[in-house]
């Protein structure tokens, strides 16, 4: 058996850490049995060279080694890519076609991105792990295989199964050994010199003069979160490599090819779904509601505000127009934003009752008979019908007060009415104040 060592020359693998060379050491020692092995680690972290290092140093290594990629084969298709067809067996079937684990008899498939198998191919993968028997599509007769499995995937399979995206007892199957490679972030050791093998590759490749980097600039490539892996490395290696005439690379001309270099934010996994239009109509069908109720409750309040200004502060009134308060603001009062409504009441029954005491000759004189007069409660029907009963109005008005009262000072105003600045904006918007 070969060295780690040995191994990474051979296959050209770059890099020292310990994480990365306990990987390829996990890979030669179950290379020669004839387990099933499952590779995980992000995309972009070389998960396909573990498979051909397990081919290799296996007895299977002068038979057929085949690599599938699942998550770029149709659904529709994958059972026969798989599996092989009988003629006929659908639309376009015009002969009998053998499927991968037909031809790699006595050797190695690897299937890469096997967490998107649909469901029905996994229950065929499944039996073959189990008795080595598989079904061609539109065939009855029952095949036999010996071939080694080695899958590989960069989603979590423990989410996948919860989700019902992936079956459990095939999972189990496939990890029976579990070899997980580590992202290149965490190899930060290996990272200056990836970009060197590369920036030397390319090199070559083009016929230029090799890159070099100055040491602030090895610092900037060091501590940058690599979220594509050695794929991204290698991209921006090569872009350099064409783009730059000046082949000593500062630290500013890296940062230039590096996305959000200045403020290296982690990589965001996964929620990358946008907000569907059900979603968009599902909140506004909630603010219509909400609108609708607001304009319910000013309306009883009103109506409340109307029968205390008729009759007095009657109990049964007051009842009410409490209970009323405190079912709409009832949660609003423990945090200390809620509107004082019963000061706004309070304070418009006293603006009334103001405006009367202001106006002397409108009121009956003290030595007025009272027999002479034709109706005792024509004043205050004067008054009702002068002064506005609206809510809404006295509310504006009060609003208007303290705004001018305090120069325009939001915050001032708010506390004079009693309410947070929050509602007070909320107001002046509502109003067009």
């Amino acid at each position: 058996m070969e060295t780690v060592q040995s191994v990474k020359q051979r296959f050209e693998l770059i890099g020292n850490d310990p994480t990365f060379n306990r990987a390829i050491e996990k890979s030669l020692q179950v290379a020669p049995t004839d387990i099933s092995v499952l590779v995980t680690g992000e995309s972009g972290v070389g998960k396909e060279s573990i498979p051909r290092i397990i081919h290799s140093q296996s007895f299977r290594k002068h038979a057929k080694y085949i690599a599938v990629n699942c998550g770029a084969i149709p659904e529709g298709t994958i059972d026969s890519e798989l599996f092989g067809h009988e003629k006929g067996a659908f639309t376009g079937a015009t002969q009998t076609r053998s499927g991968y684990f037909e031809v790699a008899d006595g050797g190695t498939i690897f299937l890469d991105e096997v967490g998107e198998l649909p469901l029905p191919t996994q229950v065929r993968l499944l039996r073959v792990l189990e008795n080595g028997e598989f079904l061609k599509v539109g065939s009855s007769q029952t095949q036999k295989t010996d071939v080694r499995i080695v899958a590989a995937t960069n989603v979590n399979m423990f989410t996948a199964i919860e989700k019902g995206k992936f079956r459990e007892d095939l999972y189990y199957r496939l990890s029976t050994v579990e070899i997980e490679l580590p992202p290149l972030r965490q190899r930060k050791g290996d990272i200056h010199l990836l970009f060197r093998k590369f920036a030397s590759d390319f090199a070559s490749k083009y016929k230029m003069p090799t890159l070099k980097l100055e040491e602030p600039a090895v610092a900037v490539l060091t501590n940058y979160r690599w979220s594509g892996n050695i794929r991204q490395l290698r991209n921006i290696a090569e872009q350099i490599s064409v783009l730059e005439k000046d082949r000593n690379i500062t630290a500013a001309t890296l940062k230039h090819y590096l996305p959000d270099a200045g403020t290296n934010l982690p990589a965001v996994v996964g929620n990358n779904k946008k907000t569907s239009d059900t979603e968009f109509a599902n909140e506004r069908e909630i603010l219509y509601k909400v609108l609708f109720d607001m304009k319910n409750d000013l309306n009883d309040l009103k109506k409340l505000t109307n029968e205390l200004m008729n009759s007095g502060s009657s109990g049964d009134v007051q009842e009410k127009q409490q209970g009323l308060i405190n079912r709409i603001y009832g949660d609003d009062k423990d945090d200390g934003s809620s509107y004082a409504y019963e000061d706004v009441i309070d304070q418009a029954y006293e603006v009334s009752q103001e405006d009367q005491e202001e106006k002397p000759s409108e009121a009956i004189p003290k030595n007025t008979n009272p027999d002479s007069v034709s109706d005792r409660y024509d004043f205050a029907q004067e008054v009702e019908e002068e002064e506005s009963l609206s809510l809404v109005d006295k509310e504006i008005e009060l609003i208007k007060k303290s705004l001018e009262r305090h120069e325009g000072k939001r915050k001032a105003a708010a506390d004079d009415l009693g309410i947070s600045e929050r509602t007070l904006y909320r107001k002046i918007k509502q109003y067009d104040l």
